[in-house]
């Protein structure tokens, strides 16, 4: 593994080495922070001085932030009491429990004048719709598969669901947020409540994201914030043959001696999104072999997206409006750095260089 891994740093690096944009972007870092040390070190005994009790200030600095932060998960603890019965009602809605008032599901969309039919096409539609009358019009109950299609909408949901597990998450009714207690270190927990299924015996699946929102002694300067340091799922109460997270293979081994062959079967691990309640553990010494470490971190950004994103606009990613949002976001981003491209592109053409040489 550890070969392997050497051999993809070899290959980026040669990479870096074979692309003079790429490798004159690093020198320029380097020259930047070769820079700042020689400034530093050149500047006067008693300025060195008091450019030390700067970063004091700067570190308590960082310890006023984090109180900060302290205070603003406090707030959303509290804001999050005064959302919850409307995702309650938004669970109601979607299982079938509650039918919303013919007022509630009045909606006037932005695009009304844009999408508005012809004349000639009401009259069609009229008498299409005469034609239909006597047949009963299907009416099944709440909004059937709302997660199950937010989950195959979103790229980094879609990345981790297999088609085994489609059936089960037609189940979903609803995924809550919980924030830790003032008492409690600062976390949060991912609910996910199911129906009752003939997958598995829970009827609540949750993950525990650990938090830490205070300046690391060793490097008080890099505290940007609270950051997720830790996950926890929970144990999933399969019923016997629906555990999806394993998958049964059939094996032939030669004995040695006599030669005879025997066929054995084994469980190994299978890809499943429900693979997400058994996340990879931290070890006390904090050590991670790099395939982990990049596991750890994309686990940890697909909570926070379910926290930030996912559950406060469920319905807009159910109808895509915020997919079309964060589609936008992107792309802005790329046209800004598409221009930086063209203006570093300039630049270069007005000297000397040639790709060639």
């Amino acid at each position: 593994m550890e070969g392997d891994h050497s051999e993809t740093r070899g290959k980026v690096g040669d990479q870096v080495m074979q692309n003079p944009q790429a490798l004159a972007a690093l020198q320029d870092r380097l020259d930047s922070v070769s820079h700042t040390l020689s400034t530093i070190e050149s500047l006067p005994k008693l300025v060195k001085r008091r450019v030390n009790a700067l970063k004091q200030l700067q570190v308590r600095c960082a310890h006023i932030e984090a109180k900060f932060y302290e205070e603003v998960h406090e707030l959303e603890r509290k804001y999050a009491a005064l959302y919850q019965p409307l995702f309650d009602k938004r669970q109601d809605v979607v299982s079938g429990t509650v039918e919303p008032t013919d007022e509630e599901c009045e909606w006037h969309s932005d695009r009304e004048e844009e999408e508005e039919l012809s004349e000639e096409l009401k009259k069609k539609a009229a008498i299409e719709e005469k034609k239909e009358e006597s047949v009963p019009e299907e009416d099944p109950k709440g909004i059937p598969e709302f997660w199950l299609t937010i989950f195959r909408s979103v790229d980094m949901l879609s990345d981790l669901l297999q088609e085994h597990d489609e059936p089960i998450l037609k189940h979903l009714q609803d995924i809550k947020v919980k924030f830790s207690e003032p008492d409690q270190p600062m976390s949060f927990t991912l609910e996910f409540h199911f129906e009752p299924n003939n997958f598995f015996k829970n009827t609540v699946l949750t993950k525990v994201y650990k938090m830490k929102s205070e300046p690391d002694p060793a490097d008080p300067f890099s505290f940007e914030g609270p950051e997720i340091v830790d996950c926890e799922g929970c144990e999933i109460d399969w019923n016997k043959g629906k555990d999806v997270t394993v998958k049964t293979i059939k094996k032939k081994q030669k004995h040695k001696g006599r030669g005879t062959v025997r066929t054995i079967t084994k469980q190994v691990p299978n890809d499943s999104f429900f693979n997400f309640f058994n996340p990879i553990k931290v070890s006390s010494d904090g050590e991670l072999d790099e395939d982990s470490e990049f596991t750890l971190a994309t686990d940890f950004e697909i909570g926070h997206f379910f926290r930030e994103r996912i559950v406060p606009r469920a319905v807009l990613y159910f109808t895509g409006e915020a997919l079309e949002d964060d589609e936008s976001f992107e792309e802005e981003e790329l046209e800004e750095g598409e221009e930086e491209d063209h203006e570093e592109d300039g630049d270069e053409e007005e000297g000397d260089y040639d790709p060639k040489a």
